[in-house]
């Protein structure tokens, strides 16, 4: 394999600069091309600026995700747990793609199902493969088999819909993932191994799409991007040993799409409107309420997921 070539060439840290590099360069053509199957999109009507979007190409996350597993593949050790990684990301995107290119959009309860049926067998694979010991802040313990396997498929799940609820201002999603990522790979080297490898290529990723993406947009990630991504990150989570270090290293990302998730499910199953005066995702709350551009979203938001990283560091 190519990996193996390279390691007997070059260093580690040289072998995925190499990396980051060839997948910028794959994605930023790729992306150039503009594939004819990519669905344009329509606008969304309750969405701030939503009319702005429409006629953008969308969907484009099927293609710098399938970019992230080809260079993964040719980049990173190979192993059984790797590749079945790789394969259920590759699912998870190609519902959401599926969802993009619909002419009519999906139902919530279906993608939420999908949503749990690929979380299940992520934790089924993670863990045949590795320990429940876990560690918040200076503890360690054991979480015993059947809890560690209900509240990581409540992760995944979770981490898969607020990302997916983040993508609606140009650049914030793709923004706030690669400060994520970033922390966790910097944070967490060597428990991560490869896959902080994995996250150093996705991020290279994002940067070529954020070169299409930054406002004003020429096309948008869409569920297929959005969804992997959110995948990405728990699992990242998980494999780091410091699961509920999502919490914090993600909180941007939580607050702004987890809060409608949860005025949703408040309205919906208990007939309780107490969020009334907020409007969801809180991105489209600031723009609407408090006037803020496109630009100082990103910004703003992206800075503060900074700090909250450089908090968890000195905790």
């Amino acid at each position: 394999m190519l990996y193996e070539i390279l390691l007997s060439m070059f260093t580690q840290h040289q072998v995925a600069a190499i990396g980051m590099m060839v997948s910028f360069v794959l994605t930023f053509l790729t992306l150039n091309m503009k594939f004819s199957f990519l669905p344009q999109d329509q606008g969304r009507a309750f969405a701030i600026n939503g009319a702005l979007s429409k006629g953008k190409l969308r969907g484009v996350g099927i293609v710098f995700v399938i970019d992230f597993i080809l260079v993964a593949v040719l980049f990173l050790p190979l192993s059984v747990e790797l590749i079945i990684y790789l394969g259920l990301l590759f699912l998870i995107m190609l519902s959401g793609y599926l969802d993009d290119a619909s002419e009519k959009p999906w139902n919530e309860y279906k993608k939420g199902l999908i949503d749990f049926v690929l979380s299940v067998a992520t934790m089924y694979t993670f863990l045949s493969q590795n320990s429940t010991k876990v560690k918040l802040m200076a503890y360690e313990f054991n979480i015993p088999y059947p809890v560690y396997f209900v509240l990581g498929v409540a992760l995944i799940w979770v981490a898969i819909n607020v990302t997916n609820c983040s993508d609606g201002v140009d650049g914030l999603c793709a923004s706030l993932v690669i400060v994520t990522v970033m922390s966790f790979v910097i944070i967490f080297p060597e428990n991560l191994g490869s896959l902080g490898t994995a996250g150093q290529l996705l991020v290279a990723v994002l940067l070529a799409y954020l070169y299409f993406n930054c406002s004003p947009s020429s096309m948008l990630m869409g569920d297929a991007g959005s969804r992997a991504l959110g995948f990405f990150i728990a699992l990242i989570a998980m494999k780091s040993g410091h699961p509920f270090s999502y919490l914090l290293l993600s909180l941007v990302l939580i607050i702004d799409g987890g809060l409608g998730l949860i005025k949703i499910t408040l309205i919906r199953f208990f007939k309780l409107n107490v969020m009334s005066n907020l409007r969801t995702p809180i991105h489209d709350h600031v723009r609407k309420n408090l006037g803020w551009s496109d630009t100082q979203v990103v910004i703003r938001f992206t800075i503060m997921q900074v700090i909250l990283s450089i908090l968890f560091v000195a905790l």
